[in-house]
């Protein structure tokens, strides 16, 4: 019977640190010193927590196009801010400004996004405490 208790406990507590282990500071995965503005096409869109993301094709100088993954807040401040899951969809033109990933991957945190028609709408950048 105490193993019963045992077990159920340690499995409690990897169920309580799975989701704060996903989640990061972003000062481990975003460098504020290194600002970017992308402008790109929406090509999908991750409405879910702890962040919501979406991914853009930027066309680069000789080209080719990447395509880069950006951070938002959570879905629930973004809400709170007027955003909705349908705010931005795939074959948008936006323009982003934010933080570039520390790691040199194509990422970024976004602190502002202005969308094809001018509207500019902020995404609280976690180095504001997001």
């Amino acid at each position: 019977m105490k193993f019963s208790y045992v077990a159920t406990g340690v499995l409690l507590a990897f169920a309580i640190a799975a989701p704060a282990a996903a989640h990061h500071s972003f000062a481990a995965q975003y460098d504020a010193a290194k600002p970017v503005t992308l402008t790109g096409v929406v090509t999908k869109v991750e409405w879910m927590n702890p962040h919501a993301r979406f991914y853009i094709d930027v066309k680069n100088d000789d080209g080719s196009v990447t395509n880069w993954n950006l951070e938002l807040a959570s879905p629930n401040y973004l809400r709170r801010a007027g955003w909705s899951s349908t705010s931005l969809q795939q074959g948008d033109e936006v323009t982003v400004e934010g933080s570039l990933a520390r790691s040199g991957a194509n990422m970024a945190n976004a602190s502002s996004v202005t969308l094809a028609g001018g509207q500019r709408v902020f995404a609280r950048s976690a180095a504001d405490g997001g």
